[in-house]
């Protein structure tokens, strides 16, 4: 048995209580969600549905709605209209979400190891002010080893680098044993290397139940390393195999003015100048 199994083959729910999925109904189900800001359109008519062992990249220009799209779906901001369903019941209550955010949104000078971070993801299982017991360490220790992290579960978090940072951060919601993990620009400000590590990582949850969705900027990346992709500018413009997406109509309402077409010698070469990460800001 691998790594992976083991992780979900362990005593699932230790006694909290949590909202039951209902049979035969989707993962995901998003259905005609909005959300506004005052008088700002986040998003717009979205409608989607996922099922399990997915792994699908999210793509658009910076305040596309990627951010908050994740965050209605988590349950972290709930729709001006419509509904989000998670094996058939609202967000609220599914301990089987895991929301990691963009980098810069967290405060890395967090006193935590690493070991405690990774715990933390446990919390929603333990019950809160309740000490973890052997069981929720061994889900702690089994998820640093798929993150490759395990010598450095007491490092402080504060001294990881990027990369590292964002392992831990996987690992935490491996811990919590999430089958929704989605993924808020996990490459930004990434080296290749530390890229391929997370893709590595990323691989082997194909082999499991986990679904994921990642919020990206590099179309090239989302075609190369995904089955799905999702193009999104406020409304889904395309939902499906990156070669059916990426048609030069659908990337054109997508970023507009920002694309440009460049002919090659295989037919035209869409360049985005919109490369920077998405602030959380209202307009997202």
């Amino acid at each position: 048995m691998n790594v992976i199994k083991q992780l979900f083959s362990v005593d699932r729910h230790l006694g909290v209580e949590h909202v039951p999925h209902q049979p035969g109904q989707p993962l995901l189900k998003v259905e005609d969600v909005h959300v506004y800001y005052e008088n700002i359109v986040a998003l717009q008519n979205i409608n989607f549905e996922l099922e399990t062992g997915k792994r699908v990249a999210v793509i658009g220009p910076n305040g596309a709605g990627k951010s908050t799209l994740f965050k209605v779906i988590a349950g972290l901001i709930k729709p001006t209209r419509g509904k989000v369903k998670i094996y058939g019941s609202e967000p609220g209550g599914h301990i089987c979400i895991a929301y990691v955010a963009q980098r810069s949104q967290v405060d890395w000078n967090f006193p935590a190891s690493v070991a405690d971070v990774v715990m933390m993801g446990r919390v929603g299982r333990v019950g809160l002010f309740k000490r973890p017991r052997a069981e929720d360490w061994q889900k702690v220790y089994k998820a640093l080893e798929i993150v490759q992290m395990s010598n450095m579960a007491r490092q402080q978090i504060s001294e990881l680098s990027g990369g590292q940072q964002q392992r831990v951060f996987i690992a935490r919601a491996l811990a919590q044993e999430a089958e929704l993990m989605l993924l808020d620009e996990p490459m930004s400000g990434l080296d290749m290397n530390a890229q391929r590590q997370i893709f590595t990582i990323l691989d082997q949850l194909d082999q499991s139940p986990i679904t994921t969705l990642v919020s990206l900027h590099d179309m090239k990346m989302a075609r190369e390393r995904f089955e799905k992709v999702m193009l999104i500018n406020q409304k889904i413009l395309g939902f499906g195999a990156a070669e059916e997406v990426f048609n030069s109509q659908a990337l054109r309402d997508a970023y507009q003015s920002h694309l440009h077409f460049i002919a090659d010698k295989d037919g035209q070469l869409a360049i985005s100048d919109m490369c920077c990460p998405e602030e959380d800001t209202p307009h997202d």
